[in-house]
């Protein structure tokens, strides 16, 4: 499920040492660090259907069906602990008591934050111009330039503590692993089959104190009623990136590593392309 982005999180501008980014350019198919006019401009479009939508994240579903991740059979790899890590996910994909599973991965950027804010002018009655949406009120409630928001969606977590024990890394063309800049989670954490439902939120909450998001402006904290809840829980943790630090460039692909809450050697690599969005 894709969430509206983290707009109480009002992010400083960024200081020009991003090298390059001013000289990117929004080529078709490629992720877009850096808003410019055709980009929104079209995205606004997409929004007010004045043309096609413009699409503006990337989706890996790792659910499993008939035995395989929906996403193909090449959707995720040992990392580490061996294959059998692999083939014990997708023999047991709902371990119920024994820890989570990723159920999808979801990449975005600027364009669909921006997405998002078209919508709601819309939505509102309102006419949303490029010059609006690139002025200095909506950007800075939109991601800075150059970061990346990765939202993994998992299932059978055993307690709401545990949503910091997961580890995410992105590994750079040199094989380096980069950590997150901050992590965070969207407040819509309920118990596993729970018909239970929070309202539209637009809001995340850090996930714990180690990744503590570096804003002035803290997030709200999660419903008492979801804190009372007890486990197994499913929901959203959210990861934030600067992959262009690291020479990963805005169409490449990529490869994200996790390791969930388990007390295990496995660690799982999951292949992005960050030429499928903008």
């Amino acid at each position: 499920m894709r969430h509206a982005p983290d707009l109480s999180f009002l992010l400083p501008a960024r200081p020009a040492a991003l090298l390059g980014l001013l000289a990117l350019s929004a080529p078709a198919f490629a992720w877009v660090p850096k808003l410019e006019d055709t980009t929104a401009k079209n995205v606004i479009d997409g929004a007010y259907a004045r043309r096609d939508p413009v699409k503006t994240f990337l989706t890996v579903d790792l659910n499993v069906r008939d035995g395989a991740f929906v996403s193909g059979p090449d959707a995720v790899t040992a990392f580490d602990g061996g294959a059998t890590c692999v083939s014990d996910w997708l023999a047991t994909p709902q371990m119920a008591g024994k820890g989570s599973r990723p159920r999808t991965i979801t990449l975005s950027g600027q364009a669909d934050e921006l997405a998002f804010q078209a919508q709601d002018a819309r939505n509102k009655f309102q006419n949303l111009s490029v010059k609006d949406a690139l002025g200095p009120e909506l950007s800075k409630a939109r991601l800075a330039d150059g970061e990346l928001r990765v939202d993994i969606a998992v299932s059978g977590l055993p307690t709401l503590q545990a949503r910091g024990a997961y580890l995410v890394r992105l590994r750079g063309p040199d094989g380096t692993l980069v950590a997150p800049v901050r992590s965070s989670y969207v407040n819509d954490w309920k118990p596993v089959g729970s018909a239970a439902t929070q309202p539209a939120d637009k809001s995340t909450t850090p996930a714990g104190t180690a990744t503590t998001p570096a804003t002035p402006t803290p997030a709200p904290a999660a419903p008492a009623t979801t804190a009372a809840a007890q486990g197994p829980f499913e929901g959203t943790l959210v990861y934030y990136f600067q992959p262009l630090k690291v020479g990963i460039g805005a169409s490449d692909r990529m490869d994200l590593l996790l390791r969930t809450e388990a007390d295990t050697n496995c660690a799982y690599s999951v292949p992005l392309n960050l030429g499928a969005f903008q």
